[in-house]
């Protein structure tokens, strides 16, 4: 979905416009903030002539290098972060801020956009420049992260209790669970990376606002303590593939010992029926009346007698 949204003030209060005309008919110095939405190619050319700004391609959004992901000039910045899907999707952003005027290029919808649409319109006074449109996102893109490692963490210890109720019966599929969860952490942990090196290099920007520094520091602080908790969700995953394994490997002893519990009953009587299965002419029981009634016993004597030393030694 294409959309256009023009953020600007008229008479202390924060108005929404969707089509560029407006920007001919309002001062610069109103002008917040200008939200592309997969438009079209005209638009961003025609916003570059109007503010003077250079719009990235795709390709130069997605690029990893640091060079590429921030770029300051005497009087703008461009910042590219990553924005995490509800699928865990990552979908680059790209943000340019100058002369207080906030500029955001994105291809898909998200969530923090919108809630921060909302906190504009419930409290205008807290957003006068574009600047503090930047920091309102990245506040509440860090938060929309906190919320997917509390999901992440719950589902760790969902899957925590199930191999501790079927640890009796493990298969192959929490494996694959704790792979998914361990790709999942891996990938927020690279998103909140993402933003601590962005916020970084904001916070050395000269003509940055100064009243914004205890924000972007608090931001900081919360960035590393999610740091923290995707470690310990690791190091859970670590111990869980490692519990997964040890029960295995219990399950694959067990069945060793089915095997040779019976090898080892079954191999007296194999012997005694080998013994009287030779043909030598001389055999004293081979004519005997109770001959094979006496094998048959001496079977199930030996039989019983390893089973007895079995209990014995609780092997069984």
């Amino acid at each position: 979905m294409s959309e256009l949204r023009i953020f600007y003030k008229e008479n202390d209060k924060i108005r929404i416009a969707r089509e560029l005309n407006i920007l001919k008919k309002i001062d610069k110095k109103d002008i917040i903030w200008i939200d592309l939405l997969d438009v079209k190619e005209e638009v961003e050319s025609e916003l570059e002539q109007f503010l003077k700004i250079y719009i990235q391609e795709d390709e130069e959004i997605e690029e990893i290098e640091m060079s590429s992901r921030y770029i300051q000039t005497d009087d703008s910045i461009v910042a590219n972060s990553n924005f995490l899907q509800e699928n865990f999707d990552v979908e680059p952003v790209s943000f340019i801020i100058k002369n207080g005027i906030l500029v955001s290029v994105r291809d898909v919808e998200l969530n923090s956009f919108n809630d921060t649409v909302k906190k504009m319109f419930v409290n205008t006074r807290n957003f006068p420049t574009g600047y503090h449109v930047l920091v309102a996102l990245m506040e509440t893109r860090v938060e929309y992260d906190a919320d997917m490692i509390e999901d992440t963490t719950d589902a760790i210890t969902s899957l925590s209790d199930q191999i501790t109720k079927a640890s009796d019966s493990v298969d192959e599929d929490v494996l694959i669970q704790i792979k998914d969860l361990q790709e999942k952490v891996t990938i927020i942990r690279q998103n909140i990376m993402d933003k601590q090196r962005v916020i970084s290099n904001i916070m050395k920007c000269d003509f940055f606002p100064q009243d914004l520094q205890p924000r972007l520091t608090m931001i900081i602080k919360d960035i590393n303590s999610l740091f923290e908790y995707t470690r310990f969700g690791f190091d859970r995953l670590d111990y869980l593939q490692d519990t997964f394994l040890g029960l295995v490997n219990i399950e694959q002893n067990k069945i060793i010992k089915i095997f040779t519990v019976v090898n080892v009953i079954f191999l007296p009587p194999t012997l005694v029926a080998s013994m009287y299965g030779m043909n030598f002419d001389f055999m004293p029981e081979l004519h005997w009346k109770f001959g094979y009634l006496f094998a048959i016993a001496l079977m199930f004597f030996f039989t019983g007698f390893i089973l007895l030393i079995f209990k014995l030694k609780k092997w069984l």
